[in-house]
């Protein structure tokens, strides 16, 4: 869950590093904040589109199970990971 939550984050940051990266290129200091008031809308929006597609993009590409979840359980002093069943 953490790793999900870090994702995002970096995610709606891309737009913000790239443009801070455009900046540096472009000899300008990263830390004015007059560079940045014409952009920070667009780079706001841009980052949350970039978050709702990744969030989309993994509901697509998520494995789907049609059978019931057996918790993980003890069998015969053994420890059996939890699982899907074949049938639903």
């Amino acid at each position: 869950m953490l790793r999900n939550l870090i994702d995002e984050i970096l995610l709606f940051l891309v737009p913000f590093l790239l443009f801070a990266g455009w900046l540096l290129l472009t000899k300008r200091n990263p830390m004015d904040f007059n560079h940045w008031s014409g952009w920070k809308f667009g780079l706001t929006v841009t980052g949350i589109l970039l978050g709702i597609a990744s969030i989309i993009l993994a509901g697509i590409n998520a494995d789907t199970h049609t059978g019931a979840y057996v918790p993980p359980h003890m069998e015969n002093g053994q420890l059996v990971p939890g699982r899907f069943t074949d049938k639903p």
